[in-house]
């Protein structure tokens, strides 16, 4: 999948240090990309829309 149109963000709470983050896109169609912000040239994990909500959904549950 092409990537090029994928607009990256950062959680507000990642604070500007610019050290361990993940960056997501969630704009493209049927897809949600993870990359790692300090190669954002490197691969993506891509996940389907679903499964990005059950993980975060995962996260907010165990905070």
């Amino acid at each position: 999948m092409e990537l090029r149109d994928a607009r990256w963000r950062k959680s507000s709470r990642s604070g500007g240090s610019g050290g361990n983050c993940v960056e997501v896109a969630g704009n493209l169609p049927g897809v949600v990309a993870v990359r790692d912000s300090k190669d954002p040239s490197g691969p993506a994990l891509l996940v389907t829309p679903t499964a990005w909500s059950a993980f975060t959904s995962a996260l907010k549950t165990a905070r």
